[in-house]
């Protein structure tokens, strides 16, 4: 397969698919589909994070000795929110190493705490704080001073995660 072909040639369901079937459980072709969407141009970039996203879900193994730069990649300036999107989405499927749980927090609460970020991504992020507040419980006041904040001017999907987590 020619992998940038693939991702190039339409973003549907069916194509994400057929790409994570193709990655299966190999690091090898997850390190090319990584390198996409780290290293390529706009649109492959933007295209490559979902199928990223859902090759980590079904093996998070994969994602392992990429976590550094997975997360230095969030601080590209002028990143699409698909790269965002997917990649919080597959921080709430991972273990997250002890050395990176501090920015994943700082990250996370910058998304909830934005007015422009999209809803996903703010939903997103509840989950992954969620998560690490049980490991770090005094984080939860500032979560939820965040949610009360957000909560009467968002969406169903986000009042839902701020319930679950509350």
């Amino acid at each position: 397969m020619q992998l940038r072909d693939e991702i190039l040639k339409e973003h549907s369901k069916t194509q994400c698919d057929l790409i994570v079937n193709w990655v299966g459980n190999s690091q090898e072709r997850f390190n090319e589909l990584f390198n996409l969407f780290i290293n390529d141009e706009y649109r492959v970039t933007q295209r490559a994070g979902w199928p990223l996203s859902y090759s980590v879900i079904k093996h998070p193994e994969l994602i392992k000795k990429h976590f550094g730069k997975l997360l230095s990649n969030l601080n590209k300036p002028g990143i699409h929110n698909a790269i965002k999107r997917n990649t919080i989405r597959l921080l709430q499927t991972v273990t997250i190493p002890k050395k990176y749980q501090g920015d994943v927090m700082d990250i996370c609460f910058q998304y909830v705490a934005s007015p422009t970020e999209p809803v996903a991504i703010k939903a997103f992020s509840l989950t992954v704080l969620g998560k690490l507040a049980k490991d770090y419980p005094e984080i939860m006041p500032e979560i939820k001073l965040l949610i009360e904040d957000q909560f009467p001017h968002q969406t169903a999907a986000f009042k839902s995660r701020a319930k679950k987590l509350l």
